[in-house]
């Protein structure tokens, strides 16, 4: 029997908001359900209580859960693995809209997520055989905030910065 596993993602009461913003920022992405709220409660009866979608075909599930006290952190955060600058920078420019640049590539966005924007294979760099060149990329990285992808690897082959 196969297992789906889907994040599910706490909102106080922006869920469809946010899921809206983040299909139109990924590509092949999709809002796949919608679920009100019943008499039942707690939310109001007809405003939307979750909303499925489908990001770059990974599956989520955003609530409103209407609860403040329950906030997104750096505990969990979802990376993004850029093939380009372009893409990189793409990523970076909508989710810091409205959202706060942290260092190392991540970006906690306006609804409270936090991501890792970051180049496609940067873990093989840090992992590289050399542990000088991993040390230097590594270095490069802790000095940024978005990544530039062409410095980590000027710092990796310890070529100085244009």
């Amino acid at each position: 029997m196969p297992t789906t596993i889907t994040p599910n993602l706490w909102f106080d009461d922006n869920a469809e908001d946010a899921a809206n913003f983040y299909v139109s920022l990924f590509p092949n992405s999709r809002i796949t359900a919608k679920t009100p709220y019943t008499e039942a409660g707690p939310g109001t009866a007809g405003e939307t209580m979750t909303v499925a979608f489908e990001l770059d075909g990974n599956r989520f599930v955003g609530i409103n859960g209407g609860d403040e006290g329950w906030k997104f952190n750096e505990a969990i955060s979802f990376s993004i693995g850029c093939q380009t600058q372009e893409e990189l920078d793409h990523y970076w420019d909508a989710l810091t809209e409205g959202g706060e640049e942290m260092p190392c590539g991540w970006v906690r966005d306006r609804f409270g997520l936090v991501w890792q924007v970051v180049p496609a294979g940067i873990e093989e760099l840090f992992a590289d055989p050399d542990r000088e060149r991993a040390t230097r990329a590594m270095k490069a990285m802790y000095g940024m905030r978005k990544l530039d992808i062409d410095e980590l690897r000027r710092a990796a082959d310890a070529v100085p910065a244009a």
